[in-house]
Parts: C-alpha cells; sequence; structure tokens
C-alpha cells in the first residue's frame, strides 16, 4: 500500500496489524519462518510456539476489529478482553507515559502488551485519536494512519480499495451496464 507510514509512537500498531495482507491472502504469523523474519525485525524473540502464533493472530485480528468500528460493542469487549489477558493493571513511569504492566512474562504477552500500549497511550486519545485506521474495504483491512486534514480518509489506497468501491457504487447505480463502444 502507497501511504505514508504511521508516526513512530504508532508505528508498533500498524505494523502488527500489516502482518497480514488479507488482499493478497498473505499472513506473516502463518509460518515459523515468516513469523520469525518479523519478530527478529521488530526486536522481539523470534522464538514462538505454534499456539503463540495463534495468539498472536488473534491479537492482531481483536486490534484490526477495533480500528474498524471503535464504537461497537463486540470490538471494545474483544479489546477489553485482550488487554486483560497480557497487561496488568496500568503504571505512570517516571517520565509520565503509561506502561501495562505485564499479566506473564511469555513472548507473546510482551509483543501484544507493547501493541497495546502504544494504541493506548497514542492511539485511543490526542491528535492521533481518530487518524489510525483499518481500510474500510472489508477484503481489505489494512490499518493505515490517515494524513488528511479533515481525517475523513477511508480506504488504504485510493487507486486500489477506494477505486473498486467507486466501480462497485456506479455499478450498482447503473445496473451494471458499460458503455457500447460505437460501431466502426
Amino acid at each position: 500500500m502507497r501511504r505514508n507510514p504511521a508516526p513512530a509512537e504508532l508505528e508498533p500498531v500498524e505494523a502488527f496489524c500489516n502482518t497480514a495482507t488479507l488482499l493478497h491472502g498473505e499472513d506473516e504469523f502463518a509460518r515459523p519462518e515468516t513469523a520469525g523474519a518479523w519478530l527478529r525485525a521488530h526486536g522481539c524473540p523470534e522464538e514462538v510456539s505454534p499456539a503463540g502464533l495463534a495468539a498472536l493472530t488473534e491479537a492482531r485480528e481483536t486490534v484490526r476489529a477495533y480500528l474498524v468500528e471503535r464504537s461497537s460493542p463486540e470490538a471494545l469487549d474483544a479489546l477489553n478482553r485482550l488487554i486483560h489477558s497480557v497487561a496488568g493493571a496500568p503504571v505512570v513511569r517516571s517520565d509520565g507515559t503509561l506502561a501495562l504492566r505485564p499479566a506473564s512474562d511469555e513472548p507473546v504477552a510482551e509483543i501484544v502488551r507493547t501493541v497495546l500500549e502504544a494504541l493506548l497511550r497514542d492511539g485511543l486519545t490526542g491528535r492521533h485519536a481518530t487518524r489510525l485506521k483499518a481500510c474500510a474495504a472489508p477484503e481489505c483491512r489494512w490499518v493505515f494512519y490517515d494524513r488528511a486534514p479533515s481525517a475523513n480518509g477511508l480506504w488504504c489506497d485510493m487507486d486500489v480499495c477506494g477505486a473498486r468501491h467507486k466501480m462497485r457504487a456506479y455499478r450498482a447505480r447503473t445496473g451494471g451496464a458499460r458503455p457500447r463502444s460505437s460501431p466502426a
């Protein structure tokens, strides 16, 4: 996708959610080799069990579902359950930033806790609150940072997902008719 990356504060959330490219059927957590490469590149322990990879996938989809529909009771409940499963009560560090206490010392919990800290600290309130989004196309859901002045972007890439949506809307309005070329 062609959007500029999220600000550094939200990069952990964006990178974690985009380990799956639904539009192309790719998932970096699907195989231990690709998961290990992603984990290594992001400074995480690269040895994760198959159950750990499944937990990472579930956590990713929970965060992505929240970014799709922030006001959904189901998405909020799932996000709260995820937070509770990997973190204890929050604490304030000496520099004034929020940290989540570990609920366990498992590597997967540490990875997810890092993502959740970024989301809770910078993605729920303040200047970034509504700018981290998931693409409105259900077959895509790529997570992107909306840099539009009005923060009203819907698509990860206007040339791909936006164009598909516009073409579908056009075909629905016109009954699917395509323009005919005139006989020569």
